[in-house]
């Protein structure tokens, strides 16, 4: 995950170390903070790999001119020391740069299935970058899995709710509540994503199965039952969620 949000970033603007790490934490949360023990390796992998590059571009400093000492060795020395220079940015540190090798890397991240569940709020963050095929494929890959996980949880509470306690079952019927959540940003996303191209000729991802195919809420975000702990999945009093409601009982 740490490559992908590499390479995401170095293709919004060349960057050095320090700041890679800063900007890591923004994209990947406080919870998975990223150390530098870390990033630099990833770096030296993605460098070998031709991924990234040490770049000169306009966060680097300036090359000094070369020093005229009257030694042909030490006239040659300044000149190494002010081309490594040009390769770095403020206290001089490596500026990183994507290549081309790294573009397609990042567009097979974030392509990639395998991985969606650790790595796909990156993937999001970094989706504009890819087509829009690619972008529909990723965000109902999501849907899918959250729909498939909001049935499921819906049926250990239905099987097994008598016998949980109170406190599990809350915790199960708060899951179910967060996942609901999720697939209506979901489908805003995608509705979004296809409106933008309602009209071109872009090609045409696979329809999202209808909500009463599905246990899958309208694009709303759902209500919250008053009871502190409820026996039975949230309804919606102006019935945007009814088909989902109805749907998950018959799981």
């Amino acid at each position: 995950m740490i490559e992908l949000a590499v390479l995401g970033l170095l293709k919004e603007g060349s960057l050095h170390g320090y700041e890679l790490k800063k900007r890591l934490r923004d994209v990947m949360g406080a919870r998975s903070a990223v150390s530098f023990g870390s990033l630099y390796p990833a770096l030296n992998r993605l460098e070998r790999d031709g991924a990234v590059a040490a770049v000169a571009g306009e966060r680097a400093a300036v090359a000094p001119d070369t020093p005229m000492t009257g030694s042909f060795a030490g006239e040659a020395a300044a000149f190494r020391a002010s081309r490594r220079v040009a390769t770095r940015g403020p206290r001089n540190k490596k500026v990183y740069g994507i290549t081309p090798v790294g573009e397609a890397r990042l567009a097979q991240l974030i392509a990639d299935p395998a991985d969606d569940e650790r790595s796909f709020p990156v993937k999001v963050a970094f989706c504009r970058f890819t087509d829009e095929a690619t972008r529909l494929r990723l965000l109902e890959r999501r849907r899918a899995t959250l729909v498939d996980r909001l049935g499921e949880g819906r049926r250990t509470i239905g099987a097994r709710g008598d016998r949980l306690d109170r406190y599990v079952r809350s915790l199960l019927e708060h899951d179910s509540e967060s996942t609901e959540r999720d697939i209506a940003w979901l489908d805003r996303l995608l509705d979004d994503e296809r409106s933008q191209h309602r009209d071109g000729d872009s090609p045409q991802a696979t329809p999202v199965p209808p909500a009463t195919e599905v246990d899958a809420p309208a694009p709303v975000a759902p209500s919250f039952p008053t009871h502190p702990f409820p026996t039975h999945p949230p309804s919606s009093t102006d019935g945007t969620n009814t088909a989902v409601q109805a749907n998950g009982g018959s799981r």
